[in-house]
Formats: C-alpha cells, sequence, structure tokens
C-alpha cells in the first residue's frame, strides 16, 4: 500500500489492520517548522547515538537526544539514556503535538539525521519503559524523508512521505503487529529532525 501522495486526512487510519495511524500533513506553517528546526538544533544537546550490535559498541552518525518532565531512563538497543528537563521550545511542541493528536505525553525521543545517508532500520517501539499502548507522535523538520511499515507476520508494508512541519502517531496495537524504518536516500542531502513524543510508564 503506497500513501506517498495521499491527501491530508487525519481521520483516516493508515494501517489496514492491527495497529492505527494518523497522518498529519502540515500541523506547522512552512515558517513556524523552520523557526523550531533553528531553535531546536541551537538548543538541544545532540550527541552521538549509541547501539550495541552483536555485542559490538557502536557510535552511529546520527545524533540524539532524550528529555522528559521528570529523569526518566530509557533502554533501548542495549544503552539506557536519562532524560534531561523540557527546553522552552520542546514544550511549546509538546503542548501543540497534544492538542493535535488529543493524547499525553511526559517525554521525547529526538533524532538528527544530517543527510539520507543516515537511517534507521527496521523496528518497533516496544520497549518495557514505556506506557503499554500509548501513543507516540513523531513531527518531522527539515527534509522531507519516505517511512515504510512492514507487518510482523504477513509482511504487507506502508509508505509515506513525511514532510517538513508534518505529525505522525502510532496508536494502539501498532508496536505490537508493525515495524517501522527510515530508509536511507542519496537523493537527500539537507538534515532532519524527528521528535517522537512518548509516555514513560511511571
Amino acid at each position: 500500500m503506497d500513501l506517498f501522495n495521499s491527501k491530508d486526512n487525519k481521520t483516516i487510519n493508515r494501517l489496514p489492520k492491527d495497529g492505527e495511524l494518523y497522518y498529519y500533513d502540515s500541523i506547522l506553517s512552512a515558517e513556524m517548522a523552520t523557526n523550531y528546526f533553528r531553535q531546536l538544533m541551537q538548543e538541544i544537546q545532540w550527541q552521538q547515538d549509541e547501539v550495541y550490535i552483536f555485542g559490538k559498541h557502536i557510535f552511529t552518525k546520527r545524533e540524539v537526544a532524550w528529555y522528559g518532565e521528570k529523569p526518566f531512563t530509557y533502554t533501548y538497543s542495549g544503552i539506557t539514556k536519562k532524560a534531561r528537563p523540557w527546553t522552552p521550545t520542546l514544550n511549546q511542541m509538546k503542548a501543540l503535538v497534544e492538542q493535535e493528536s488529543g493524547q499525553t505525553y511526559n517525554s521525547c525521543l529526538l533524532n538528527l539525521y544530517h543527510n539520507g545517508n543516515e537511517g534507521m532500520n527496521w523496528h518497533s517501539d516496544d520497549e518495557k519503559d514505556l506506557a503499554p499502548y500509548a501513543a507516540i507522535a513523531s513531527v518531522s523538520l527539515g527534509a522531507a524523508r519516505p517511512f515504510a511499515f512492514k507487518h510482523k507476520q504477513s509482511k504487507e508494508k506502508v509508505k509515506l512521505q513525511l514532510h517538513h512541519g508534518s505529525l505522525l502517531v502510532m496508536k494502539g496495537e501498532t508496536q505490537r503487529h508493525w515495524l517501522h524504518s527510515l530508509p536511507k536516500s542519496q537523493k537527500v542531502i539537507k538534515p532532519r529532525i524527528n521528535l517522537t513524543f512518548r509516555q514513560i510508564a511511571k
């Protein structure tokens, strides 16, 4: 199922089964999205991500940051991170995302992809630190990038194009039944910031 050219309709569930996926093509004007991008580039304490792959400790080119309303810990790929306090910009964006999605969030994982040579392999956001079945809201700023979902059993795929200032909301049993990825693309030469607002289990 290819949704690259689908219209912005936040009432449509983009998954054919076993989950809920809603896409808001433009929750921010181009000017607002660009301003947020610039602010986050300056105020976020970016660090190279660390992962363990087959027992090897690897630093990625992609940079990340972890923020929240409390010093929550979050463990993925064998690495545990401790949340920094919200910045003013993140607080503003959290309020906007909560208003648009109708959900609440207490933390945010940010990713900085410098160009299309940096991506994310197939995975699910199903770590034990996350509240079960809680929504995950993903805001895209900067370069437009393709994004893909793959059903764990049927292998059926769903593709979208995530634009500057857009919001993607994953709900229900999406993480249980679907994998998602950010494919690499040689055509993308500009950076992208992705903010994933989450609910850590208290």
